[in-house]
């Protein structure tokens, strides 16, 4: 089911491929700008992605065809999703006789297009940063090795410990 907040939808019905095939692509898009997704498909190596493709410029046609006003540059997909269709059921001839059924899937995807809000003007770096505000930065707290040490100090041996190596070792002295 759509939500009511779209822009705009399309969808393509009886796409002649398995629906975990096409949610593959799918879920590469979703959430993305229009024009950053169809970046998206253009470069996938998927076969889908090109139906996908065009499935997403219907979408996009359609919002336009919808409002005169819309800026395409705000757009994003804002839903996107598969669902299984019917299967074909065909016969593949085995061997002594028999025969091995096939099944041809197919899939239905919709495409839903939202706008998003105007963006707010970017603060600048110095305020970010905290330069302005005057907060001192953090300090970075100093590097440890295992077992919470600082860096560059090992574990002392106690004698017992040296003690103990000494005799398990196979080596005697000659």
């Amino acid at each position: 089911m759509l939500p009511q907040d779209l822009v705009a939808s399309a969808r393509v019905r009886y796409m002649g491929t398995s629906a975990q095939k096409a949610r593959l692509v799918v879920d590469l898009i979703r959430g993305k700008n229009v024009g950053e997704a169809a970046a998206t498909l253009r470069y996938t190596h998927k076969a889908v992605a090109p139906e996908i493709g065009r499935l997403l410029d219907s979408a996009v046609a359609n919002a336009r065809q919808k409002r005169q006003d819309i800026d395409v540059d705000r757009l994003y997909v804002h839903t996107a999703f598969v669902d299984g269709g019917p299967s074909l059921k065909r016969i593949q001839p085995a061997p002594m006789g028999r025969a091995f059924r096939i099944l041809k899937r197919m899939c239905h995807v919709t495409i839903g297009l939202g706008e998003r809000r105007a963006a707010p003007p970017p603060r600048s770096t110095r305020a970010a940063s905290g330069e302005e505000s005057g907060t001192p930065a953090k300090t970075a707290r100093p590097r440890t090795a295992r077992g919470g040490r600082p860096a560059g100090r090992a574990k002392a041996k106690t004698s017992a410990a040296k003690g103990d190596a000494k005799k398990g070792s196979r080596r005697t002295k000659a």
